[in-house]
């Protein structure tokens, strides 16, 4: 007689239920072979008799054992939850898929698949056989003929059109954004800010998705790359595809476009692979190809933004198992190649260098060395700071609060974070400190055309010492901290509430504010200024402005200058001959803050209606320039103006106001220029674009071109914004 037939297996839900199964479970992850990915630890071992026959099988057959790791960062997008579910529905297609034999509580019990990954046999930029490439084109094309019936119900929200690509392609970027970004906010959104990734980048990616062709829905693996495939031992099939746990439903485009970014494929294979691809699926679902040479590119842009939160956070994290400078030069080399990669698709405006990328990465690592699970003791070994000697502490912030405030800066929330075009600014509570604090740093690849000639934790000091009603900051420490990162760390003087953002007079100052500043102004005028500047007293201020203004001009790179002379304006040597025809009077100097933009005032509700912040720019110089020139940074209408003039010269004596009526359109006409080559220069080198004064200022060139062409004398070759051009994404 024939050997009885085997049972047929139970289904998952009874099968987990055994005792027998948890034992098979535990005995795999004590014996069996272990391999595995980001999600999931796999183990491979052979059935004994009664597992066997509780899952339908012979005694020794091998099986893998997949068990959920705990812990995993959220870093994917998941349509569902059950896997058991798809590859039931995918044999149709794919009979050699793994079928699920049971599953329980955090793993699953798959049929073995007899062979080795893809990976083994042809490393990642390595070529794939053409053979291979029409197989896996093959594979594709059938997964995407199982329909939307066969699958486990969509999650709400999905597009209901099973051809509208555009919908499916929008539905993915805010799942990224929903499933990853979002969950690990609190743990890396202050990282990202600190690289500078806007929060509701991928919303706004979502937001420019244009028309696409429209592509019938299918089923998608979504994640097929080389450690995904397996060449089973016999060759037949040539290749299976395993792991489809993050299997979705829609635009197949979305299958071919993480298949070739993830399977590394060298560059001069994309076109071999495109081609394979359109082969197979014109076969099967001809209109799946539709639009497929101007639509791919969206795909790809989407897979190289959304990867981009799960490639900084696993830089970051593999650094708190084992830190070292080898590691922390990896994490910084693997977080440099992300930010690149989405730098277009989520118009990331000035992607930070090595230097800056390096130290935002161990900040973040300090913040977390109480929980880091390796490496604490060579972290807290380089950990600390050095005082800057030019400035002591102050009683009410000694040198513990120091070491606290740099201890959770790299743990603050990305809403306490502020990026602008010099510095990184992070606002931190400090304990037994009643008001928050700010950590300033420079950032080691801002690139300012205009010099400063302060020091601004000198300015600070000298306003704070002088008996004089000017709301400013106060600086409280001046140092250095690993690695090479300076700092200075002020007052803070947003609201109470940090979780607010600051409030600034972005649209111009009200009446009480503009009287506010023009008071604190006036006041600068009795800080004693000669500690601050030597040259403090002497004449020849504004034609020191012009002859730096001939400098920057001339110091431009060499492509500004050819769009400046492009545009119709003049070198550096013509420029000091047309601005050498203006003189002011002499005014008594005060010190001048020299950058009051709308950003540099922070509201309050007191008599002095607004704070000024970062004083790096501070000069000291013609008391006229300064009120000049934050009419110039500012939009102000023409009554307030008027408002600010009176009462500005009603407060000063004569010394500091003599002939401002006639001098001050010399300081505008000086401003206006000065914004036709700084401008045009930021517009080029892209430098400092992701600050809202900057991209105010370039999204009005035009008209300051214009203007400064009438202020030189100068007709106008083109009135046209000379913008890089962006593909659309």
């Amino acid at each position: 007689m024939g050997a009885p037939p085997l049972p047929r297996p139970p289904s998952g839900e009874r099968a987990a239920a055994d005792p027998r199964l948890r034992d098979l479970v535990e005995r795999a992850a004590r014996f069996g072979t272990a391999g595995g990915g980001h999600h999931h630890r796999t183990y491979v071992l052979p059935l004994t008799g009664p597992e066997a026959r509780l899952l339908g099988r012979e005694a020794g057959t091998p099986v893998t054992v997949r068990i959920r790791r705990t812990g995993v960062l959220p870093a994917v997008i998941r349509t569902w939850q059950d896997e058991d579910g798809i590859l039931g529905a995918v044999r149709g297609v794919l009979p050699h898929v793994p079928r699920c034999l049971a599953k329980g509580d955090g793993f699953a019990i798959h049929d073995r698949v007899e062979g080795v990954p893809l990976s083994g046999v042809c490393g990642d930029g390595k070529p794939v056989d053409t053979p291979l490439v029409e197989e896996l084109a093959g594979l594709l094309a059938r997964t995407a003929r199982v329909r939307r019936g066969a699958l486990p119900p969509l999650p709400p929200g999905w597009p209901r059109d099973d051809t509208d690509s555009r919908g499916f392609l929008r539905t993915l970027a805010h799942l990224a954004d929903r499933q990853i970004r979002r969950p690990n906010r609190a743990a890396f959104g202050g990282l990202f800010a600190a690289l500078g990734v806007p929060e509701d980048a991928l919303v706004r990616l979502a937001e420019r998705v244009p028309v696409m062709a429209r592509r019938p829905y299918g089923l998608l693996h979504a994640d097929l790359h080389r450690d995904n495939l397996i060449v089973p031992c016999g060759g037949a099939p040539p290749l299976v595809c395993v792991d489809w746990e993050l299997a979705t439903y829609g635009d197949p485009l979305h299958d071919l476009a993480t298949h070739l970014v993830r399977m590394r494929y060298p560059a001069h294979q994309w076109s071999g692979v495109i081609d394979a691809w359109a082969g197979a699926v014109r076969e099967v679902r001809p209109a799946a190809v539709n639009g497929l040479a101007r639509d791919l590119r969206h795909y790809l842009a989407l897979e190289r933004a959304q990867s981009l939160y799960p490639d900084v956070m696993r830089a970051a994290r593999s650094l708190e198992d084992a830190f070292t400078q080898e590691n922390l030069d990896g994490a910084t080399a693997e977080v440099g190649r992300a930010l690149e990669a989405a730098a277009e698709p989520l118009r990331l405006v000035n992607v930070p260098g090595a230097r800056e990328i390096e130290r935002a990465l161990f900040r973040w690592l300090v913040s977390r060395r109480d929980h880091g699970r390796g490496g604490r003791g060579t972290v807290a070994r380089v950990f600390g700071w050095r005082p800057d000697r030019r400035l002591s502490l102050p009683d009410d912030f000694p040198e513990s609060a120091v070491r606290q405030a740099l201890a959770v800066e790299g743990a603050a929330p990305a809403d306490r974070v502020f990026k602008g075009t010099g510095h990184l600014n992070t606002v931190v509570r400090v304990p037994g400190v009643d008001r928050p604090v700010v950590v300033r740093r420079k950032l080691p690849g801002a690139c300012r055309r205009e010099r400063s000639f302060l020091s601004e934790h000198a300015v600070l000091r000298a306003v704070e010492r002088a008996p004089v009603a000017v709301a400013a900051p106060r600086v409280l420490a001046l140092g250095e901290s690993h690695p090479d990162d300076p700092f200075a760390i002020h007052t803070y003087v947003g609201p109470r509430d940090i979780g607010r953002p600051p409030s600034h007079p972005v649209h111009g100052l009200l009446p009480h504010e503009a009287d506010g500043l023009v008071d604190q102004l006036c006041a600068l005028t009795r800080v004693d200024c000669e500690q601050l500047d030597p040259l403090a007293g002497t004449e020849g201020f504004h034609d020191r402005l012009r002859d730096r203004l001939v400098s920057l001009v001339a110091g431009l790179p060499a492509a500004s200058q050819r769009l400046a002379r492009h545009l119709g304006l003049p070198d550096a040597e013509r420029l000091r001959e047309i601005l050498s025809r203006h003189r002011v009077s002499h005014r008594e100097p005060s010190l001048l803050h020299g950058d009051l933009n709308p950003w540099n005032l922070v509201r309050r509700d007191d008599a002095l209606a607004l704070t000024v912040i970062d004083w790096e720019m501070a000069l000291v110089g013609d008391p006229l320039y300064d009120l000049v020139r934050h009419m110039h940074l500012t939009p102000t209408r023409p009554e307030i103006r008027d408002r600010m003039f009176r009462r500005w010269e009603r407060r000063l004596p004569d010394e500091h106001t003599r002939d401002w009526r006639r001098d001050w359109q010399v300081y505008r006409r000086l401003e206006i220029v000065r914004s036709a080559y700084v401008d045009l220069d930021r517009i080029v080198t892209g430098a400092g674009l992701d600050a809202p004064n900057v991209r105010r200022a370039v999204d009005s060139y035009a008209v300051t071109l214009a203007v400064a062409a009438g202020a030189l004398g100068l007709p106008l070759r083109s009135a046209a914004a000379p913008f890089p051009a962006r593909a659309p994404v």
